[in-house]
């Protein structure tokens, strides 16, 4: 008998499934538990004990509503499915676990909290949403698996590429510092001129390695940061994705937007500073295990208006960026030094 998990996207969602997994692993030994996901997001769910990873290919076999017949065919061919968790809630995961439903199957899906989620960003309410990492603990709960959430890390980079990692550091100079610089949307991100002056700062005040990191796509505007930061080396896109994990798990320090690398970093267990603008840590996507102190923000006190918005996307009501132009340099190095000593 096996638990059907789903959750196809995004990178950070699927990081943060990850203390339910673990906790799943340890509660549950013996357990079979069936993760739905895509490539390459397979990469952090493979070797947690008891897991078993499904890939969907939303561009071949499982396109469309036949695929997601295939799907749904291919699971019950390959595995005794008898309760499903659906951590994703959208259009096809719902008629993957309707099928499993009509077979007889206990179903549980996610709580999005939407109407909490527009009253947040209306202004309207002064609480915080509950957490994604809590909301998928729930989700197992209501399936049939309650759980307690086991401590971190929660993710393990390979021994093999924790010796690459070394060898490729060897000799450089700690404390090694890590920062992700730019995030999907302008909304998650400090403006780049803002980054490297604090950078440069710095590195005129503090010996350490400076590593710079961000996906394939974004290693030109990196490789354009660390070229106007002297001795900041530009990770992104020069190592693969498993080699970044071991990396990362071996910083004294990362610095990141509300970014999928602000989680990488905490799954990790590395000490994560998170630099928040239009978004906010109070819509339930915060590193989880780091604590408060250690997001970088304007308060709520002094700029009443956001989170704007949850995911960071749209435009800026004010129309100047106060959540990110408010942020100086010196605001920011001064928790990077905090920590770094």
């Amino acid at each position: 008998m096996s638990l059907l998990v789903i959750r196809t996207s995004s990178m950070g969602d699927v990081i943060m499934t990850l203390p339910v997994l673990r906790s799943f692993a340890a509660a549950y030994p013996g357990k079979e538990l069936v993760f739905v996901t895509k490539k390459p997001f397979d990469q952090f769910v493979t070797g947690i004990p008891g897991v078993k990873v499904f890939l969907s290919d939303h561009h071949g076999r499982h396109k469309g509503f036949r695929g997601l017949l295939r799907v749904w065919k291919d699971l019950r061919s390959m595995y005794h499915i008898t309760a499903v968790a659906d951590l994703h809630d959208v259009i096809r995961s719902k008629v993957v676990r309707l099928l499993f439903r009509m077979g007889g199957c206990h179903v549980a899906s996610i709580d999005k909290e939407r109407i909490r989620r527009r009253k947040l960003v209306r202004g309207r309410l002064t609480g915080s949403l509950t957490h994604t990492v809590e909301r998928y603990r729930k989700v197992f709960e209501r399936a049939g698996y309650p759980l307690e959430l086991v401590p971190g890390p929660w993710m393990f980079p390979s021994a093999e590429e924790r010796a690459v990692a070394a060898a490729r550091t060897a000799g450089m100079k700690r404390p090694f510092l890590g920062v992700a610089p730019l995030a999907r949307h302008r909304l998650k991100t400090w403006p780049p001129g803002k980054m490297e002056a604090m950078l440069r700062i710095l590195i005129s005040r503090k010996e350490c390695t400076l590593f710079l990191f961000g996906s394939p796509d974004e290693s030109a505007a990196v490789d354009e940061i660390a070229a106007r930061v002297p001795g900041a080396i530009s990770m992104a896109g020069k190592i693969s994705l498993e080699g970044e994990i071991a990396l990362i798990a071996d910083l004294d320090l990362m610095v990141a937007m509300d970014s999928s690398n602000m989680h990488l970093a905490s799954m990790l267990g590395t000490d994560t500073l998170s630099i928040w603008g239009a978004t906010h840590p109070r819509a339930g996507f915060s590193a989880w295990g780091m604590p408060p102190e250690n997001q970088i923000q304007i308060p709520d006190t002094e700029l009443t208006c956001r989170p704007c918005t949850i995911y960071g996307k749209g435009t800026c009501r004010r129309g100047d960026l106060a959540c990110l132009e408010w942020l100086t340099p010196e605001m920011v190095l001064q928790k990077i030094l905090n920590k770094l000593k």
